[in-house]
């Protein structure tokens, strides 16, 4: 049995638009060709490939379809740039990416690596707990995550640590935390968190014996917003010294406790011969390397 990469090109070119239609106008062909395609390739490996929900999504042997034509897609770019025949051909590279790596250290190195090469990526933002899962379903090539064992089939690069300290502004604090950010204070006052699988907070909460469920909490799920949320006192939380730095030299913002939660960061990619992936991995390892704490 072998499977046929025009087909599987089409699979994977479905589930990056999410309809049959969007695929269609991409591939320029109509979607009943597109379904016929799907359907092809489904006949021929006795599996269903994808659900066709909205948008579709790939089943677990469809992942494997779709991390196949990833793969020789990159591959394919990589041979013709090293005969000089790319011929404008532009390599996509999904890569996934926790927001405050984002909003803070990530952008250069890719910006670097964009100078040099025709090449586009496609950022899948999600919390550094769970971006690893985008790397085994084969939805990207790479990521910044919190998992140090490798995903299978991948190769890890330790990056450093992102260290986050709880902070409030001086105004929020005199208000909430005048005897200071004892358990009972904790309890009443107002905080910030990115989304519902923000733990951050909770984490450094249950250190204190705060019940995760007493704190009213404002959710903002935006890097740079979170941020502005706190610097604004709608509550205190959990900032990176990215984001802490200038608030606490000026005196805006103030510490709620010396101890600060430190959550280590690691590069995930395919395990794949490509001078193309290597070359993004040097640049971000290196950035990380140098703008995370050891």
């Amino acid at each position: 049995m072998s499977i046929p990469l025009d087909l599987a090109r089409t699979l994977a070119t479905v589930v990056e638009e999410g309809t049959l239609d969007a695929a269609a106008r991409r591939l320029h062909v109509s979607p009943s060709a597109v379904s016929q395609r799907i359907r092809a390739l489904e006949d021929q490996l006795g599996r269903v490939l994808l659900v066709r929900s909205k948008p579709v999504r790939a089943t677990e042997a469809g992942d494997a379809v779709v991390r196949l034509a990833r793969q020789l897609a990159l591959l394919e770019h990589d041979a013709l740039a090293a005969i000089g025949a790319e011929g404008g051909a532009v390599a996509s590279l999904p890569l996934a990416v926790n927001a405050d790596s984002l909003a803070t250290w990530f952008l250069p190195p890719l910006a670097r690596v964009a100078a040099r090469r025709e090449v586009v990526f496609d950022l899948h933002r999600d919390d550094q707990d769970f971006t690893a899962g985008l790397l085994e379903s084969g939805t990207v090539m790479a990521a910044v995550t919190s998992r140090e064992a490798p995903v299978a089939g991948c190769r890890v690069s330790r990056l450093g640590i992102l260290r986050y300290e709880a902070v409030a502004t001086a105004a929020f604090a005199a208000r909430w935390f005048a005897r200071g950010a004892d358990a009972q204070a904790l309890e009443d006052a107002p905080l910030v968190d990115f989304d519902r699988r923000d733990d951050l907070q909770t984490r450094w909460l249950m250190r204190r014996g705060v019940s995760a469920a007493a704190p009213p909490r404002h959710r903002v799920p935006a890097s740079q917003d979170f941020a502005t949320a706190i610097e604004l006192g709608l509550g205190w939380g959990l900032l990176p010294g990215f984001q802490s730095e200038r608030g606490l030299a000026d005196g805006s913002l103030v510490r709620l406790a010396a101890d600060p939660v430190d959550v280590p960061l690691f590069w995930q990619r395919w395990n794949l011969t490509s001078p193309l992936l290597d070359e993004v991995a040097d640049e971000v390892v290196d950035e990380g390397r140098r703008r995370l704490a050891a």
